[in-house]
């Protein structure tokens, strides 16, 4: 296996179908025994992405290696070295859970004793023992997933390509693919895992690249990407809109936001202590009680929603310009 310090990396892949531009330039690495989240809206490209990166798609421009080995050049090599779990599972619904494994294993050459107990391992870790003798048709969604997965582990890749794994799954299965998952990193597993929910990267991700229209625009840690899109937030609810009312005014150009409905303004808060400190102030000199006091910090969903919105909008500005 070649020597390099980067499990996965990409630099400017491009990607066209006739003349539409899927992937335009996108450029990505992915240390060693960490997990890069890729998000991004529906078409942003991150399926195309994954599909290049796991040998299943032809890319027109730039180059990829996995564990050092190119992705177009040395496409069997790459194969041997990844594991793939796609947005639907990828097994055979006649066959029980333990057959499913056991052929995948004897796929990847491995013998007729090892592929059975590597199955048995593997139904094991994703709880799937009771049901080891079921066809894969009568499991559930979740059960489907977790099999899938293990499917994809038979030979114990490295690298591990997650595509969407927990899309359609209710919370608890969810939160069972997180734990396996977790698992999978605490080993020393790499990842490259495109969701769409933030909640996910948040809680799995060691880095997250955000990509829109087949480009980057932005990556970094959650909380690096939480920085930029801004401070705390300190929100006030009154108890009636004449309250609501005279706290806009008297805390004037503090307010960043206030809501009618919710009867409650918004300030965003620079240094925590002093700025609420001077808020309650302010209220307690004009004789304004709060009903509720909560402070909120950025989410991903935030982060996503200011990055993707502004792509939006520089995208108009550009067509604008043009006209």
């Amino acid at each position: 296996m070649p020597h390099t310090d980067w499990a996965i990396e990409a630099k400017n892949l491009t990607k066209s179908y006739g003349s539409v531009e899927v992937l335009k330039g996108i450029s990505l690495r992915v240390e060693r025994g960490t997990m890069l989240a890729l998000l991004g809206p529906n078409g942003a490209g991150k399926t195309t992405t994954v599909r290049i990166l796991s040998t299943l798609l032809k890319f027109d421009g730039g180059t990829a290696t996995i564990e050092g080995y190119d992705v177009q050049s040395a496409a069997d090599d790459v194969r041997s070295v990844i594991g793939l779990t796609g947005q639907s599972a990828a097994v055979d619904e006649l066959l029980t859970g333990r057959e499913n494994l056991v052929m995948m294993g004897r796929l990847y050459r491995l013998t007729k004793a090892s592929a059975t107990a590597r199955a048995e391992e593997l139904l094991g870790e994703f709880d799937l023992v009771k049901a080891a003798d079921r066809p894969a048709k009568t499991y559930s969604g979740g059960m489907r997933r977790r099999l899938d997965l293990a499917v994809s582990l038979i030979a114990t890749p490295p690298v591990i390509f997650l595509d969407e794994p927990t899309t359609g799954l209710d919370p608890r299965s969810r939160l069972a693919m997180w734990e396996i998952i977790k698992k999978l990193m605490a080993a020393g597993t790499t990842i490259l895992l495109t969701t769409q929910y933030l909640e996910e990267a948040d809680q799995l991700a060691d880095k997250i690249v955000v990509i829109d229209g087949g480009k980057v625009i932005a990556e970094g840690t959650a909380a690096e990407l939480k920085s930029k899109v801004g401070k705390d937030r300190l929100e006030l609810t009154f108890s009636n809109a004449k309250m609501l009312d005279q706290a806009v005014k008297v805390l004037g150009n503090r307010v960043a936001d206030s809501s009618d409905k919710a009867l409650s303004v918004t300030i965003v808060i620079q240094d925590n202590n002093e700025d609420i400190r001077t808020t309650l102030e302010v209220l307690a000199a004009a004789k304004l009680n709060i009903s509720e006091m909560a402070i909120h910090k950025p989410t991903l969903d935030d982060v996503f929603l200011s990055l993707t919105g502004k792509q939006k909008s520089d995208v108009s500005q550009r067509i604008k310009e043009t006209k």
